[in-house]
């Protein structure tokens, strides 16, 4: 079982919709996404919200968490997202880096763009390390 963390710095847009298209599309017998933050957010922005609810993905109810150790053990794969200087590293996982934009207060169409690059992104990975549903 490989376990990839999604990170950002406030857990509230691109890691939560990274590890929620993980969720829907890979094979949960082969890999499991996580996401946290370096400094979590109360909440996941309002447009990611509605963004990933028009494709039937509710994130409503999630809640940004802090990325500590104990969250990253077993881990395999840190992908930070467009954090820059201030992403979080952690030593020993294999690591790319996603430099999307900030979905925060960016308006709908663009938080839509967004959420489709880091669906393809997602969906690039899964297919890249053959964990996709139906994967052989």
């Amino acid at each position: 079982m490989q376990t990839v963390i999604f990170a950002c710095i406030h857990n509230a847009g691109r890691s939560q919709m990274a590890a929620a298209f993980f969720e829907r599309l890979a094979d949960p017998s082969r890999a499991r996404a996580l996401s946290a933050g370096t400094q979590p957010g109360e909440r996941v922005h309002p447009e990611v919200v509605a963004v990933m609810g028009e494709l039937g993905i509710d994130l409503s109810a999630r809640k940004p968490q802090k990325l500590t150790e104990e969250l990253a053990r077993g881990a395999t794969w840190l992908i930070t997202l467009g954090c820059g200087e201030a992403c979080p590293n952690v030593p020993g996982l294999r690591r790319d880096d996603w430099p999307l934009a900030d979905p925060k207060g960016a308006g709908i169409d663009a938080a839509r763009r967004i959420r489709d690059e880091v669906k393809a992104r997602v969906e690039a990975l899964l297919q890249r390390e053959g964990w996709g549903r139906g994967a052989s």
